[in-house]
C-alpha cells in the first residue's frame, strides 16, 4: 500500500486549482503552456495508478468523506476510487491528457486560422477551459451522492460551450449554444430525480438507493434519472444534437465529447445497475430494443456522410449505443463488457477523431472525395487511422475485440431467457458488422488510391501529434491482450450478488 494523503481529493480539484496559473503562464508563454497543462494531468495521473495499484493488491475501495453542507441537508462532499470507478477515472484522465498534448500544435494552428493574431492570450484561455473537463469527468468518476454528479456533469458544459464558440468550426456560435441547452435540460432531468429520491430516503447518497424501491415516488424518480441520462447519452429520439455538437468542435476535444457521452454508461451502471437492480430489470428489454435501434441508426446516419469530422460524430451515436446493450441486459458479464467497450471507445475514438484533426491541419480539407493516397505522404497517421478502426470494429487483438466478446457473452445470456431477447441479441450481433463499414471505407477513401495533385505536398504531422496517439493504441493492445487489468476490477464491483 503507498498512502497519499487527499489522493482523490488532489485528482478531482488540482486541475481546476491550477486555471490561474495557466491563464498567467499562458500569455508569456503561448502554446508551450500546454506542457504545463500535460504535465499536471501527467501528475494526476500517476496518482490514479498508485490508487489502482492499492486497491488491486488489497482489494479494497478507497473512500474519502468531507462536510459539505448539514445545515438542510445531511450531505457529504466525498469520493469513492473502486473496481469500478478507478478503470474509468484513469482511462478518461489519460485519454485527457494525450488530448492536451495534442492541442499544443493543433489549437494553436486554429487559433491563426479563425483570428490570425497573436495566439498566447487564447492559448491561456483554452488551457484553463480545458481543465474543467479533467475536474468534471473525475467528480463524476468517484462522485459519492447525487448532488456530486450533477454539480460534476454541469460543470462540464462550461468548457464545453466557451471552446466551442471560441474554437469551434463555421457554426461554433449557434451549436455551441445547443450544446449547453440540451446538457442544461439534461442535468436538470437528473436533478428532479435526485430531489425525489431525497424526498423518499432522506439521503442523496449514492449508496442509499436501494432505500428507494419500494417507495410511492421510486418509479418517478428513477424515469427522470434515467432520462436525464439517455438524453446526454443521445439515443435515438434524443441524439439529434451530438453530430453537430461533436462536428463542430475543435478535433482536440472532440475526443474528450466522445467521453463525456459514454460517461453515462458509467452511471448507468453506478446509480442503477449497481444500487437500483429492481428498477433496471423490468426496463431491460425495452433499454436493450432502444439501444438497438441507435446502433442500426447511427450506423446508417455514419456510413451517409462525406465530412471526415462528421462521420466520426455520427459513429458515436451508434458506438456508445453499444455498451447501453450491454448495461441494460442486466447481466454481470453485460454490464462489465459495457463498461470495458466505453472505454475501448473512448481509446478508439480519442484516436479516430485527432487523425481527422492531423488530416484538416495538413490538409485544410474535411471532405472525404477531395482525398486519397494520403498513406504515401502521412504513413503514421494512416497507420492510427487503421489502429484506432481495429479498435472501434473490434477486431483482435485491440481492446475493442475482447470489450465486445465480454458483452455479448452477457447479452446471450439474458436472450436464454425469452425469444425477445433472443433476437435482440442476435439482431445486436449482426449490427456490429455494420462497424467494419463505417470504419474501413474512411480508411480507403482517406489513404488509399490516387493521390490527388493538390495534396502531393502534404507532409506527416509532427510528433508531439503523433506520439499522444501511439501511446493509446498501445494501451489498447495492453488491455486487449492482457484484459484482466480491466476485468478483475469492473467484476469486483459489478458482479452480481457480490
Amino acid at each position: 500500500m503507498i498512502y497519499i494523503p487527499y489522493l482523490l481529493l488532489q485528482v478531482v480539484l488540482l486541475p481546476i486549482l491550477s486555471t490561474p496559473l495557466l491563464v498567467l503562464l499562458g500569455r508569456k508563454i503561448g502554446k508551450r503552456v500546454g506542457w504545463v497543462a500535460g504535465g499536471i494531468l501527467a501528475y494526476t495521473t500517476s496518482l490514479l495508478i498508485i490508487a489502482g495499484y492499492n486497491i488491486w493488491s488489497s482489494s479494497a475501495p478507497i473512500a474519502e468523506e468531507y462536510s459539505w453542507a448539514t445545515a438542510i441537508f445531511i450531505l457529504k462532499f466525498g469520493f469513492l476510487a473502486d473496481g469500478l470507478s478507478l478503470p474509468v477515472a484513469l482511462i478518461m484522465n489519460i485519454i485527457c491528457n494525450a488530448l492536451v498534448v495534442f492541442s499544443i500544435e493543433y489549437l494553436d494552428h486554429r487559433i491563426h486560422i479563425i483570428y490570425k493574431k497573436a495566439s498566447n492570450p487564447l492559448n491561456a484561455y483554452y488551457y484553463s477551459l480545458f481543465m474543467f473537463f479533467a475536474t468534471g469527468l473525475m467528480g463524476i468518476s468517484f462522485a459519492t451522492n447525487l448532488i456530486e454528479v450533477y454539480v460534476f456533469l454541469d460543470f462540464l458544459l462550461v468548457p464545453l460551450y466557451f471552446i466551442m464558440d471560441y474554437f469551434g468550426y463555421t457554426e461554433r456560435h449557434r451549436v455551441a449554444t445547443m450544446c449547453f441547452l440540451w446538457g442544461f435540460v439534461a442535468g436538470a432531468m437528473f436533478l428532479v430525480g435526485s430531489i425525489i429520491a431525497y424526498s423518499q430516503t432522506g439521503s442523496f447518497a449514492i449508496s442509499d438507493l436501494p432505500a428507494l424501491m419500494g417507495k410511492p415516488l421510486a418509479t418517478m424518480a428513477s424515469l427522470f434519472m434515467l432520462l436525464g441520462i439517455l438524453i446526454k447519452l443521445a439515443v435515438f429520439g434524443f441524439h439529434v444534437w451530438l453530430p453537430w455538437v461533436h462536428a463542430e468542435h475543435p478535433t482536440c476535444i472532440a475526443g474528450v465529447l466522445a467521453i463525456i457521452v459514454g460517461v453515462e454508461n458509467y452511471l448507468l451502471a453506478r446509480i442503477f445497475f449497481q444500487h437500483l437492480p429492481g428498477i433496471l430489470e423490468p426496463l431491460s428489454l425495452p433499454l436493450m430494443v432502444w439501444a438497438l435501434i441507435t446502433m442500426v441508426y447511427g450506423a446508417m446516419l455514419t456510413i451517409a456522410q462525406d465530412d471526415v469530422k462528421r462521420l466520426h460524430a455520427c459513429s458515436t451515436i451508434g458506438q456508445t449505443a453499444y455498451s447501453l446493450l450491454g448495461l441494460a441486459s442486466c447481466t454481470t458479464f453485460g454490464a462489465v463488457g459495457g463498461i470495458f467497450y466505453f472505454l475501448s471507445h473512448s481509446l478508439g475514438k480519442a484516436i479516430l477523431f485527432s487523425v481527422a484533426g492531423i488530416i484538416v491541419y495538413q490538409t485544410g480539407i474535411r471532405d472525404m472525395r477531395e482525398m486519397g493516397g494520403l498513406a504515401k505522404k502521412m504513413p503514421v497517421t494512416a497507420t492510427l487511422c487503421i489502429l484506432g478502426s481495429i479498435i472501434l470494429s473490434a477486431i483482435p487483438p485491440l481492446s475493442g475485440f475482447t470489450a465486445e466478446w465480454i458483452m455479448f457473452v452477457g447479452i446471450f445470456e439474458k436472450g436464454s431467457l425469452s425469444t425477445a431477447n433472443l433476437l435482440v441479441a442476435v439482431i445486436g450481433l449482426f449490427a456490429t458488422f455494420f462497424t467494419l463499414i463505417y470504419t474501413f471505407w474512411p480508411v480507403m477513401r482517406i489513404f488509399f488510391g490516387p493521390l490527388p495533385h493538390s495534396l502531393e505536398n502534404v507532409k506527416e504531422a509532427p510528433l508531439t501529434m503523433l506520439l499522444p496517439l501511439i501511446i493509446l493504441a498501445v494501451i489498447s493492445f495492453i488491455i486487449g491482450v492482457y484484459p484482466e487489468l480491466v476485468t478483475r476490477l469492473l467484476i469486483s464491483a459489478l458482479a452480481l450478488g457480490g
